[in-house]
Order: C-alpha cells, then sequence, then structure tokens
C-alpha cells in the first residue's frame, strides 16, 4: 500500500492491491488496528493508516503530521459504510478510483475529514 499526502491540494492518494484493499477494509470495518504502508518513505509518503473506533456519530480522517499516519476515526455503523466502499473497490474488476471527500449531508464523513482518493487495483480510469 501506498499513501501519498499532497499538501498543495490536501488530499491523500492511496494506491493498493486487491488483498491491501481488502485487508484496511477489514481493519475499518473492526477499528483500532495500525496497517503499515510497504512503500519505502519519502517527504510526502505516509507510513501507514491507522483505524481508531470512537463514539462518533461519523468519521474523522486526519493526518498525524507527527507519525505520518493516516488516522481514521469513527462509530461503528458509519465504519461500516466505508468498509464496504473499499472492499467494493478491492472487488471490483475495472479501472477507476473512489473520493472520499465530504459534502454536507455527507452519510458518514464529519467536516474537516481529510479528502482520501482511492485507486483501483486495476488502474486507471474505467474504459466503459
Amino acid at each position: 500500500m501506498r499513501l501519498v499526502f499532497d499538501p498543495v491540494f490536501g488530499e491523500v492518494d492511496l494506491t493498493a492491491s486487491v488483498e491491501e484493499l481488502a485487508s484496511l477494509a477489514g481493519a475499518v470495518a473492526e477499528g483500532d488496528r495500525l496497517i503499515r504502508s510497504t512503500s519505502p518513505p519519502d517527504d510526502d509518503t505516509l507510513a501507514g493508516v491507522e483505524v481508531r473506533k470512537a463514539s462518533g456519530p461519523g468519521i474523522r480522517i486526519e493526518l498525524d503530521a507527527a507519525r505520518q499516519v493516516l488516522v481514521i476515526g469513527g462509530d461503528p455503523g458509519a465504519r461500516a459504510i466505508l468498509a464496504a466502499n473499499l472492499q467494493s473497490m478491492a472487488t471490483a474488476e475495472d479501472d477507476g478510483h473512489l473520493h472520499i471527500d465530504y459534502f454536507p449531508g455527507h452519510p458518514y464523513l464529519v467536516e474537516g475529514s481529510l479528502p482520501v482518493v482511492v485507486n483501483s487495483p486495476h488502474g486507471g480510469m474505467p474504459t466503459r
């Protein structure tokens, strides 16, 4: 898994294999787990993703800059929705990406959450 923080756009770009995305989906569903990045560290690459159980409502995604870790914290219901979205990306058979980005009335993200782009393990945009 490779996590790159883009300070210009203020978002994280996540690229992972099918297995890594499925593992991340499981961690989000369960909560309280740290998954380390498999890419070598550099200035913009994050060390991993930490999932935390929280009372909610919703999920907050933030950057722990001191540890260079993406933190996903939220209640079980909201984490279940995000986990299902991540699992869908892992099992999709086409290309593309998923934008996880707050907007008013978002079903599981809270205002102030860091945007994340999850890339399909199969590559760029769909050919449909």
